[in-house]
């Protein structure tokens, strides 16, 4: 039997998942000029990234981004499964953000102008942390908090 979502997770799945897929289905449609300025941003953060052609780097990242867009959006995916997904990605935009030149104020995590477009990110990595405590019981509904939080 397929557990659905519990209706706490309904709302931030449907926001993440939704605009991770918009993100994804443009950058599936990418033209030149923006899949080298996509790779040359990603490359500048994490330089072995450079290894791969701009386009097929944009390519797979435009297919990442759908994946975990998709998988947030379908109920059947498990929320935990879903949160793996979605940290993972998270991870990589947070670590842009701490990588990339000028994207915060010297000496602090306080984003510049510029690095605000890629600061906002946190916020799915709240989430997709936040999904990764979604556990089940043995009588199958949520625990209402993690076992250290309980006492175990």
């Amino acid at each position: 039997m397929t557990q659905l979502p519990e209706p706490r997770d309904i709302a931030p799945r449907l926001a993440t998942g939704a605009f991770i897929l918009n993100s994804g289905l443009t950058l599936w449609r990418a033209d030149e000029e923006t899949a080298a300025s996509v790779h040359g941003t990603a490359t500048t953060a994490y330089p072995f990234l450079s290894a791969l052609p701009a386009e097929q780097f944009t390519r797979l990242l435009a297919a990442a981004e759908i994946a975990v867009g998709g998988a947030l959006l379908a109920p059947f995916v498990p929320t935990r499964l879903a949160g793996v997904a979605l940290t993972g990605f998270a991870g990589g935009l947070v670590g842009l953000y701490l990588r990339l030149p000028g994207m915060r104020r010297p000496g602090s995590l306080r984003p510049t102008q510029s690095g605000l477009p890629l600061a906002k990110d946190v916020w799915m990595l709240g989430i997709g942390i936040g999904f990764l405590g979604a556990r089940r019981r043995a009588d199958g509904r949520r625990c209402p908090c993690p076992g250290f939080l309980r006492g175990r």
